[in-house]
């Protein structure tokens, strides 16, 4: 079987490379059709294998063998600084441990269980933005309430919920401005584990916490300092994940789905006239445009076979959600959206033992979200051009940097 890693750049049409930020469902399409299983060989010299069908990314995103630890690909930069120990770069036990730690706080009662809170930022945001004839949803919106949302949650105080917070911790993703330079990127670490560790001395000071409902910071410090099953390092990096992974993947499925629906002007009237739709909506918005592009971090730790190729120790794989939410061997007009859509076995959430711990809030926040959305924002359109719209180009997540707005 051939294992020889074949330029990738070689491959595809030069036009859908360069729109793979931007639009990357051409580019998954030719993947699909022509190079399903196929590698790129990095000039640092690493190798990474693109996994496009949605068999084989089904198939693989549970599998075992394929190690969710950084270290096992040398020279990989993983995140920043101190702050790696955790969920998404362990495997079993480890995994299994920490994973336990945090659940509770997102089993499906205690997050139904926050919902008053959810429709309560988010209608305090919408108040402010009463009467604004132009509004960019994703920084007036968005980002503030999910924000504020997985603060509550975690247990941050309100005098460290901050649009400077915000950009620190989304610059650790996908560095901007004077976060790009090296010294930038340092600076960005070192201001995010300066915060992460007074945020934890503040919940030391305040005593133990016996709730992980509202408080898992307080609840992972006091399991740190009592129990004796988190590392100082695991404490600080799983506040860090939380944080993002909270924030970020939500963001991106309020900002994708809104645009969607502003291109899909019939669904988005079905649903404003169906509100009962909604549950089956986010799902197919979950499917449509992915929140998350490409499954986290994984890394062959024993030879593995997808699609008659034979991938190696210590290659680096690439499961294309996005591209397996669009294929057409699992998902009828994939590139239709159909907010009624049902079966929909999208993999928005991955499977397995990484399956998003998240999920249940971010399904929430979304069903709370889009009907609020189509009630208090009236007829809106894009205030740019589609074309011109930015998005974030990091390799896991696909979120816009703005959806500016205007009412008509």
């Amino acid at each position: 079987m051939p294992t020889t890693p074949r330029d990738l750049l070689a491959g595809p049409p030069q036009q859908l490379l360069d729109r793979r930020v931007a639009d990357p469902y051409p580019y998954f399409a030719w993947l699909r059709r022509h190079a399903p299983v196929s590698a790129e060989r990095k000039t640092n010299g690493m190798t990474v294998w693109q996994i496009a069908r949605y068999t084989d990314v089904d198939a693989l995103i549970a599998d075992g063998r394929l190690s969710k630890r950084p270290e096992r690909v040398p020279g990989y930069v993983a995140g920043p600084p101190g702050l790696n120990r955790h969920l998404v770069h362990s495997d079993p036990p480890d995994h299994t441990r920490l994973r336990a730690l945090v659940n509770t706080a997102f089993i499906p009662r205690r997050v139904t269980a926050l919902e008053p809170v959810v429709r309560t930022a988010a209608t305090q945001l919408l108040d402010r933005l009463e009467g604004r004839r132009r509004v960019e949803l994703i920084g007036d919106f968005a980002g503030p309430l999910t924000f504020a949302v997985i603060c509550r949650i975690l247990g941050v105080p309100p005098a460290m919920d901050t649009p400077e917070l915000r950009e620190v911790l989304l610059a650790t993703v996908m560095p901007t401005g004077t976060h790009a330079t090296a010294a930038g990127r340092e600076r960005t670490g070192r201001d995010l584990y300066a915060f992460l560790a007074e945020l934890v001395a503040h919940k030391r000071a305040a005593g133990p916490s016996a709730t992980a409902e509202t408080d898992l910071v307080g609840a992972l410090v006091h399991a740190r300092d009592h129990g004796d099953t988190l590392t100082e390092e695991e404490l600080l990096s799983t506040a860090y994940l939380l944080l993002l992974v909270g924030h970020d993947t939500t963001l991106n499925l309020i900002g994708n789905g809104t645009l969607a629906l502003l291109q899909h002007p019939d669904q988005a009237k079905q649903l404003d006239a169906e509100p009962d739709l909604i549950g089956l909506a986010v799902e197919e918005l979950l499917r449509f445009d992915a929140p998350v592009r490409d499954a986290t971090f994984r890394v062959t730790a024993e030879p593995v076979e997808a699609g008659g190729h034979t991938i190696p120790p210590g290659d680096v794989v690439s499961l294309l959600i996005g591209s397996a939410n669009r294929d057409p061997e699992r998902f009828d007009q994939p590139d239709v959206l159909d907010l009624a859509r049902t079966p929909n076995e999208h993999l928005s959430f991955g499977r397995g033992p990484h399956f998003c711990i998240g999920a249940a809030l971010a399904r929430l926040e979304a069903r709370i979200a889009f009907p609020l959305l189509l009630e208090r924002l009236g007829q809106v359109r894009l205030a740019i051009p589609a074309e011109s719209l930015t998005w974030r180009p990091t390799r896991v997540m696909r979120g816009l940097a703005a959806l500016p707005l205007e009412r008509y």
